[in-house]
């Protein structure tokens, strides 16, 4: 007999769930829903279409390249569907490329760090301790007071926040850049009135200023290597193609780069001042605007403090180092000193680390930069831009460009003059299809180069006008990462992006169209003849 006290052996330790542990009609049917999830099908969709690739698709007998097809087949297909999380689907060329015989596991991971690499991580960096002291937000208030005008110059205000946003995003990530800069915009727009009985005028200022700041951001980070991953992409398949050729130096890219953006800026600032912003509305837009509120926020954040001044001297050292490390063949600059073996990575990574030395002087023992302050490291852009490089390699290596480039064998027939507009008017489609210009330069350059090397032009002819191409993606809120943000203000419709957009772009096909031949010839050597193999 069971004591008291005793535990009965028949009563659970836990209680049972009785839906569990009696089977039913509909369990089977439960279990099937949980499985054929949108996201489950979105998963498989990667490898079925990869699958199909290697059954159905032949080219010519190698398999190689039939395999790169295929990995490349479910690469987009994950990117595309975000089946996956994109840092996660940026990894996986690290186990298909193996697993599909096209590079070793050693050879894949070498293009997921590289001097390339060390450049974004460095500006990561740097990029972080600007935004944590309110660098930023500072040069942005004290710009907008100097660009105000008194009374009220719309026009005026408005160049002065889209130069401060194409400023800041020379030097930071376009998306980064939108993300901070964004808030400046609206704080300034929140001194107007909102709502139904907004004024026309008032929303017409509006909408020009948030255009004006999403797209600053993108003309902005075409100027310099560390603007956007196209640059850097598109620069890290140079090297990888051309070993023996020489490099494109931060500096290179800054002669074509800044002309470049400098001439769609104003055009860009003239679209929108013609279309919503004209000198007349400052009389209507002055009853609601004065500089009271910019010195206001600008007294808020108070002196510049040691570690302001530290960061700013710091940032603007990196980028003497970046476009003195070569100059030209006449004054090569300081890289000459150790032979060639520094890159703009090696500088980016060590003025990074000095804040980790340099002392704040806010509290005893603190630094400049901790590693919690790199929590927001954005380390889904690095590995989107290794996974760029290593795609890039596997197309070149697997024999997969040579069969591609045959779809563009019409560039052929293209007059010299006109291949840049060509390429740059493809290159931009796609991207507003795409929605990620740094997949379609993952995409089209290595094919460009196979063309280059068919017809006997220049490849950097090519590559350039299809890098900066890509990036022209002004139509659509879904195009890039920086129009979603600006778009979900409200202060802007999918009309205004279209019309202002596509007036953007066409300017920026005829503007490459004018420079690359020109001014590309003399920065880029296009004119000169490059060992291909």
């Amino acid at each position: 007999m069971d004591s008291p006290t005793s535990p009965d052996t028949k009563t659970p330790l836990l209680p049972v769930d009785d839906s569990i542990q009696k089977p039913n009609s509909c369990g089977f049917c439960l279990s099937l829903k949980s499985i054929l999830t949108s996201n489950n099908l979105s998963i498989l969709l990667g490898p079925v279409l990869s699958t199909i690739v290697c059954q159905c698709v032949k080219l010519g007998g190698n398999v190689t390249s039939r395999n790169m097809l295929a990995v490349l087949v479910w690469i987009f297909a994950w990117w595309l569907t975000e089946a996956l999380p994109m840092p996660i689907t940026s990894m996986s060329p690290l186990f298909l490329f193996p697993f599909f015989g096209i590079a070793s596991a050693d050879d894949v991971a070498h293009s997921y760090m590289n001097d390339v690499i060390a450049l974004v991580l460095g500006s990561f960096i740097l990029a972080l301790a600007v935004e944590h002291y309110n660098i930023h937000k500072r040069l942005a208030l004290n710009i907008t007071l100097l660009f105000c005008g008194d009374p009220l110059n719309p026009p005026l205000l408005l160049l002065g926040i889209c130069a401060t946003t194409a400023f800041v995003s020379m030097w930071m990530h376009n998306v980064a850049t939108t993300v901070m800069m964004v808030p400046v915009a609206t704080g300034i727009l929140h001194r107007f009135p909102t709502g139904p009985n907004q004024p026309v005028v008032v929303s017409k200022f509006c909408r020009a200023v948030i255009l004006g700041v999403i797209y600053s951001a993108t003309i902005g980070g075409m100027s310099t290597l560390t603007g956007t991953g196209v640059n850097l992409i598109l620069v890290g398949m140079w090297k990888s193609y051309f070993p023996e050729e020489e490099a494109i130096t931060f500096s290179t890219w800054f002669l074509f780069g800044f002309p470049s953006a400098l001439l769609m800026f104003f055009a860009m600032w003239a679209i929108l001042c013609f279309l919503y912003c004209s000198r007349s509305s400052g009389q209507a837009l002055s009853a609601y605007f004065d500089k009271a509120y910019l010195k206001k926020e600008l007294e808020m954040l108070g002196p510049m403090a040691f570690a302001e001044k530290t960061v700013l001297a710091s940032f603007s050292m990196l980028i003497f180092l970046w476009m003195t490390r070569s100059i030209t063949d006449d004054i090569p600059g300081w890289g000459i000193l150790f032979n060639g073996r520094a890159g703009d990575g090696t500088v980016s990574v060590m003025v990074a680390t000095l804040l980790f030395i340099v002392p704040s002087k806010r509290k005893k023992g603190e630094k400049l930069m901790d590693w919690n302050k790199c929590n927001k490291l954005p380390w889904n852009i690095i590995l989107l831009l290794g996974a760029g490089l290593a795609i890039a390699d596997g197309v070149r290596s697997s024999g997969l460009a040579n069969i591609l480039s045959k779809t563009l064998d019409f560039l052929e027939a293209v007059p010299y003059f006109a291949m840049a507009p060509v390429v740059c008017l493809i290159s931009s489609i796609i991207t507003e299809l795409i929605t990620s210009n740094n997949a379609t330069t993952t995409l089209i350059v290595p094919l460009l180069i196979q063309i280059a090397k068919t017809i006997h032009v220049h490849p950097l002819l090519l590559m350039v006008a299809g890098g900066i191409g890509a990036q022209f993606a002004f139509l659509l809120p879904t195009s890039t990462p920086s129009n979603t943000v600006g778009f979900a203000t409200g202060h802007v419709e999918i009309q205004d992006m279209i019309k202002v957009g596509l007036a953007l772009k066409i300017t920026g096909i005829v503007v490459l169209s004018v420079l690359m031949p020109t001014l590309g010839t003399y920065v880029f050597g296009t004119n000169e003849r490059v060992g291909m193999t």
